[in-house]
């Protein structure tokens, strides 16, 4: 399993989980500024299975009671929901075990306890796990916000420093730095870094 951690969000079309280099399943997990592209082009080794999270933040959204809401998210951040970390860990462990998937998983998180609760659930299920936390400096950030379209000074760019500010001062895993390097470079880094980890194994 591959974890991708984007700093803020990137469109770098960002691939995860199955990679299937030299290895068996894998969960990837990443938190990144470059998500999107990289998200896609991992995507191209080997059919890996892209695994979003942020789906159970919508549908949690529109299914739970407001009053619960309210109590356990009062900034309206899905990610402040237990159901939310509970979901993630359990459905990835459903879809590897029924359907025997490779998983890439791209989330921004900057809560050290939810990424310590996801990341130490991805390993129970796969010690095979592989996290990379994907940075860019803040004007980048907004760079790429407003390529891909956001509003100026919506979510996004409110989560951008409380994002830099987590990732400085906590250790997110492996940091990758996205600043003017080709997504292409990117991808191979990850891919070299995962096999090398793979043939230690």
């Amino acid at each position: 399993m591959v974890i991708l951690g984007l700093s803020g969000k990137i469109p770098l079309k960002y691939p995860e989980n199955k990679f299937h280099f030299e290895y068996n399943r894998k969960i990837s997990v990443y938190f990144s500024f470059a998500g999107s592209s990289i998200k896609g082009k991992l995507k191209e080794y080997d059919e890996p299975h892209l695994y979003d999270p942020e789906e159970f933040g919508y549908m949690l959204r529109n299914v739970l009671p407001q009053e619960i809401k309210q109590h356990e998210s009062q900034t309206g951040d899905f990610q402040d929901l237990q159901l939310w970390k509970e979901l993630t860990v359990k459905m990835a462990g459903e879809l590897i075990s029924r359907y025997h998937v490779n998983l890439i998983v791209p989330m921004t998180i900057r809560k050290l306890e939810y990424y310590d609760y996801i990341y130490s659930g991805f390993k129970r299920l796969d010690p095979h796990t592989y996290h990379f936390c994907l940075t860019a400096d803040r004007e980048t950030i907004y760079k790429r916000l407003r390529e891909r379209g956001e509003e100026e000074g919506n979510w996004c760019f409110q989560q951008t420093d409380k994002c830099l500010k987590a990732y400085s001062e906590n250790d997110f895993g492996e940091y990758i730095t996205t600043e003017n390097v080709s997504v292409g470079n990117i991808v191979e880094n990850i891919r070299r870094k995962i096999s090398s980890e793979s043939c230690k194994s």
